[in-house]
């Protein structure tokens, strides 16, 4: 079976030694990369989940229930991603751990009371990881 990438973001600025980080990045080479501190990479990483989920629980809109980017299933999966990001590398975060692990919560709050149904405690998005949020 054949994949169509044709719905996939192209990360790259057409050279294969540049990475894109982020939104507006205009892309880094491999070199530049690596000179990039290991705690910046993850929490670089953890606030552009952390920023999609939002977008996708329709938080950055006046009204999150009539806002069009709003899609539960999306924001459960990013929201999974950045746990297991956040609870994986909570040691080698140091002063970021915190403010990451708010955000995080406060996300999977917001997943809890935009859902029609809500999950049981301790199976909402990515409590699996963090364990029950309440």
């Amino acid at each position: 079976m054949q994949h169509d990438d044709s719905s996939s973001p192209d990360y790259s600025d057409g050279d294969p030694g540049e990475v894109g980080l982020g939104a507006g990045d205009s892309g880094l080479s491999s070199r530049e990369l690596a000179t990039i501190p290991s705690v910046e990479v993850i929490s670089r990483a953890a606030v552009m989940l952390l920023s999609a989920s939002a977008e996708r629980l329709g938080l950055a809109d006046d009204d999150p229930d009539l806002s069009p980017h709003r899609d539960l299933d999306e924001a459960r999966r990013l929201i999974t991603a950045l746990a297991g990001l956040v609870t994986a590398s909570a040691e080698y975060l140091g002063a970021h751990a915190g403010p990451l692990r708010d955000g995080l919560q406060s996300v999977q709050r917001a997943f809890r009371e935009a859902s029609a149904v809500p999950d049981a405690p301790g199976m909402g998005p990515g409590e699996k990881y963090t364990g029950p949020v309440t």
